[in-house]
């Protein structure tokens, strides 16, 4: 649910050791990045962002990339202090970290936990040796299977990410791969459509993500499938027992206020009733109220509890119902893709296949 007083920070790091053929996501290969005199900007940045938002107190803390296991411990564990020393930080704080295998050492894991992080996402993205290959995983299956049992131990709250719809791919295949972690007691699991975006590696070679067809199939027995083990779905892409969504990322869906620190990042804020989209290191712009209705309905719509209509107005302040294409959502409801009522607007289960055509047909 919105609360104005509550605030989300995400931490970006950008830099990993290599790229993946797939990803078009802003980062830079640099293994003798000068970590030190990053972190000194970013906490430059969280005291101005302080004076900014002196009052909020702060729900989730997410360090991103890039691969941010890269970083050193120390500083992972000076940035949430910093962060501590300025904010009201809420007893049940989710501090999130992404970490990839490649990145692993012997003491990683435990290093990162003493220093703060209590939410642990893994990127794994395939279970076995000849995808990880084609995907450009630098890491092996092993190692991929060891840090997930060592995140498991570590942590109370984990998370992994895996790709699916890759060329070729069969139901038979992903249900081995969807057995196996399922087996390891993860409490949230993420898992991402393979697509072949402008400009990446995969897109220059002509690589083909499966068609259509069989990547429905592939996304419908997901769902199912991960459903007799107790996941919830809660958003296109995320699965997780009951308890452990993601408190950072439901606040991007639920349109809550988020700052953003390190190259690339960027944030929303509701501040002396102006919608304000930051940019880092400090740029601002306004927002109108139908500009972030519409982000609201792009993002919102993600989710399987859709839009809570009254949240809509409390943070864009336009009525839904008034705002959206109403002759384009009474077709929407009678093709039974979107269920609508005075409370809340959410997509159908066949509905969500189809999102980004029902937020086209209701904003514009």
């Amino acid at each position: 649910m919105y609360d104005a007083n509550e605030l989300a920070i995400y931490i970006h790091w950008p830099f990993c050791k290599s790229k993946c053929p797939y990803c078009d996501f802003f980062k830079q290969i640099n293994p003798k990045v000068n970590q030190r005199e990053i972190i000194d900007e970013y906490i430059v940045s969280l005291q101005r962002y302080k004076n900014i938002v002196p009052q909020r107190k702060i729900k989730s803390i997410f360090f991103g990339g890039g691969t941010p296991s890269l970083m050193e411990p120390r500083y992972v564990a000076q940035i949430i202090d910093e962060i501590s020393s300025l904010w009201n930080v809420k007893n049940d704080c989710e501090i999130s970290l992404e970490a990839n295998p490649n990145s692993h050492h012997k003491t990683m894991f435990r290093d990162l936990h003493n220093a703060g992080i209590n939410r642990l996402s893994l990127g794994v993205q395939a279970l076995n040796e000849a995808d990880l290959r084609f995907l450009g995983r630098t890491h092996s299956l092993e190692q991929a299977r060891f840090c997930i049992e060592e995140i498991v131990k570590e942590f109370n709250n984990h998370s992994v990410d895996l790709i699916y719809a890759r060329p070729e791919q069969k139901i038979a295949q992903w249900q081995n791969e969807l057995t196996e972690i399922c087996g390891y007691g993860l409490k949230h699991i993420s898992l991402y459509q393979l697509t072949i975006e402008e400009g990446t590696v995969f897109a220059k070679k002509g690589i083909k993500a499966l068609n259509e067809e069989e990547a429905t199939q592939l996304y419908d027995f997901t769902r199912d499938f991960l459903g007799t083990y107790g996941y919830e779905h809660y958003e296109i892409s995320n699965f997780a027992y009951s308890g452990f969504q993601s408190k950072h990322n439901l606040t991007y869906w639920q349109g809550g206020d988020y700052i953003g620190i390190g190259q690339s990042a960027h944030g929303r804020l509701h501040l002396n009733g102006k919608h304000i989209a930051t940019e880092y290191p400090f740029a601002e712009e306004e927002l109108s109220a139908q500009q972030r209705a519409q982000e609201l309905i792009i993002m919102g719509l993600r989710l399987i509890s859709g839009i809570n209509k009254a949240d809509f107005k409390a943070i864009c302040g336009l009525d839904f119902d008034v705002f959206v294409n109403k002759e384009n959502l009474q077709q929407l409801v009678e093709a039974q893709l979107v269920e609508n009522n005075t409370e809340f607007i959410k997509t159908t289960k066949h509905g969500i296949l189809l999102t980004d055509e029902i937020i086209r047909q209701l904003c514009f």
